[in-house]
């Protein structure tokens, strides 16, 4: 089954083409790393899958349906490259608030333990470290128990000790049947969690595969990385 596709996707920014007819599936159950420089297309291939923008030429598919429509985007959690919160809210009650949105989500107390959010439930959002932000904002994702999360940079700013803490709850995720689709920087984490990798390089797939059919036909994924993207900027 498919959870989002593209198909000859094709977006613009007045005259820089952001994606160039690109035909990508979201296959259900599948942790599907998008890799690639600054400015190879990853954000907009998520924003288009969600419906968050819509695309020049070609369609975007989630659950199904069109993404711009509310009842595609309700089985899934997303975590964007940036997120802001109230300030003077605190920890718990940003939690509760996105959780009211869903019919069955997640319980509060067990949510907050899984990202290691238990000891700052009571502290505003403005007190909070650049990383503990972070892990609220993937905490969200998860929030109405969805089928499927859509992750732009989620460890950014994440120490190794926390790093390696959500890996481990986006691999009992995916164990579990969950699909995940994330953006990443950190190719040892799109190696450490993907069982496929797509390659963007100026809006376009140069390869894709898993990480293992990757680094054999180019050496090491590092490898494959730069031979791939080489020119992108």
């Amino acid at each position: 089954m498919i959870t989002a596709a593209l198909r000859s996707a094709t977006k613009r920014f007045g005259s820089a083409i952001a994606l160039d007819a690109v035909d990508l599936e979201l296959r259900t159950g599948e942790t599907l790393a998008l890799l690639g420089p600054n400015g190879a297309g990853k954000t907009t291939a998520l924003s288009l899958m969600l419906g968050l923008r819509r695309a020049d030429a070609g369609t975007a598919e989630l659950c199904g349906s069109d993404p711009r429509r509310p009842a595609s985007r309700m089985a899934v959690g997303v975590t964007p490259q940036e997120t802001s919160f109230p300030a003077t809210l605190r920890v718990c009650e940003i939690v509760d608030l996105v959780r009211a949105h869903f019919a069955s989500p997640a319980a509060r107390a067990g949510l907050l333990a899984r990202f290691g959010l238990t000891d700052v439930a009571r502290r505003q959002a403005g007190g909070l470290s650049g990383g503990e932000r972070r892990r609220l904002s993937i905490a969200l994702a998860f929030a109405g128990q969805p089928l499927a999360v859509f992750l732009d940079e989620p460890t950014t700013s994440l120490d190794v000790e926390a790093r390696r803490a959500v890996w481990a709850e986006l691999q009992a995720y995916a164990a579990g049947g969950g699909t995940i689709l994330m953006t990443t920087h950190y190719l040892e984490e799109a190696e450490a969690l993907a069982s496929r990798i797509v390659l963007l390089s100026d809006g376009r797939i140069a390869a894709e595969g898993s990480p293992r059919q990757l680094a054999t036909a180019h050496g090491t994924l590092e490898d494959a990385f730069l031979t791939l993207t080489q020119g992108a900027e």
